[in-house]
C-alpha cells in the first residue's frame, strides 16, 4: 500500500467514525479512480461511456451505503475496485450487453458457410503423429481425432473419467503442437 492509499483508509476510518470532512477529502479522491476503473470496465466489454457517470454515481451511492462493510484491516483501494467493477458488470448485465465486433472489413478471411477447412495433415500423417504419444494421451487421441468418437464416448470405453480423458487429450495435442513445431524450425 502506497502512501495515499494509507491516507485514504485513514480518512475512510475518520468518515465512518463520523467525520464529515475526512469522508468529503476521500470521496473527491476516490472520483478519478472510480471513473478510471468504471470506464476501463466498459471498454474491455467493448462499450461506450454513455453511461459512465451513472454508474460512477450508482458506485458512490453503494460505496456510502456499504463502508461499513469495509474491514479496516485490509486495504481500501482493492475494496472500492471490486465495488466498482461489480457496478459497471452489473450495469452491463442488465442492459444486456455483450461485445459485438463488426466483421464487415473480415469478409475476405470468412469462408463460406458451406466451405470445410482445409485440412493440413492426411489421415495417415496423422495416424502417425498419434503414434508417436505414449499412454492416455495417444489412447484418447486415437479415439477422439482418428476414431471420430466424443469425448464422453472416449473416456467410456477407455475407462476414464470424462475428466481424465480431457486432461490427456489436451496433453496429447500439446505433446504434437510441439513436435510439428520442432518439425518447422
Amino acid at each position: 500500500m502506497n502512501e495515499q492509499e494509507a491516507k485514504w483508509a485513514l480518512w475512510m476510518v475518520a468518515a465512518n467514525a463520523g467525520d464529515r470532512d475526512a469522508y468529503h477529502r476521500l470521496l473527491v479522491a476516490l472520483a478519478p479512480l472510480v471513473t478510471a476503473i468504471v470506464r476501463h470496465c466498459l471498454l474491455s466489454h467493448a462499450q461506450d461511456d454513455t453511461e459512465l457517470d451513472d454508474i460512477v454515481q450508482d458506485c458512490f451511492l453503494t460505496l456510502h451505503l456499504k463502508r461499513h462493510l469495509w474491514d479496516p484491516t485490509r486495504p481500501l483501494v482493492p475494496w472500492v475496485r471490486a465495488l466498482a467493477t461489480n457496478k459497471c458488470v452489473d450495469t452491463l448485465r442488465r442492459k444486456g450487453a455483450t461485445k459485438t465486433f463488426p466483421i464487415e472489413d473480415f469478409g475476405n478471411v470468412l469462408s463460406a458457410p458451406d466451405a470445410q477447412p482445409a485440412s493440413t495433415h492426411s489421415q495417415s500423417d496423422l495416424q502417425a503423429l498419434v503414434l508417436r504419444l505414449k499412454g492416455r494421451s495417444r489412447d484418447v487421441l486415437t479415439a477422439v481425432a482418428l476414431q471420430g468418437m466424443s469425448i464422453k464416448a472416449a473416456a467410456t470405453t477407455l475407462g476414464l473419467s470424462e475428466g481424465n480423458a480431457r486432461v490427456a487429450l489436451h496433453r496429447g495435442i500439446k505433446v504434437l503442437a510441439e513436435i510439428s513445431r520442432r518439425s518447422r524450425t
